[in-house]
């Protein structure tokens, strides 16, 4: 009995770990099949909405015309501009903050998101930005 128990057991475990690691590949492979595919313009925009709203948290802290927790989404594109900043590299976690360095410590907390992001992912949440 107790090896009839302990199989089972090694079954269970066993199996558990195949679901599980098939759940990570899942999430790997759906980044991998974003960057592969050839979003339109709109398609871009659209992602990048679903991102700033949802998995993003963007929301949480940043509107379009006013200073909430963090700057506005217009300030933000302003002045990325005006000192010919790259936003996705800040989004990396490579840029150094040129907005507002006072509130850099709470958007690190943001970073364990938009680091897991794929390129395409990054990209589109700017041009969301750009277009909003």
């Amino acid at each position: 009995m107790t090896t009839t128990i302990r199989t089972t057991l090694l079954l269970l475990i066993t199996l558990l770990m195949i679901a599980c690691s098939k759940k990570e590949n899942k999430g790997e492979n759906q980044q991998e099949l974003l960057q592969q595919q050839e979003l339109s313009q709109t398609d871009k925009i659209a992602l990048g909405k679903k991102l700033f709203e949802g998995k993003g948290n963007c929301k949480a802290c940043h509107l379009l015309d006013k200073k909430v927790v963090g700057p506005s989404v217009k300030e933000i594109v302003a002045i990325y501009d005006k000192y010919g900043a790259d936003i996705v590299t800040f989004l990396k976690g490579d840029g150094e903050p040129i907005v507002d360095p006072s509130q850099y410590i709470i958007m690190q907390a943001n970073f364990a998101i938009t680091k897991k992001m794929a390129d395409i992912e990054l990209e589109s949440l700017v041009l969301y930005m750009r277009s909003m």
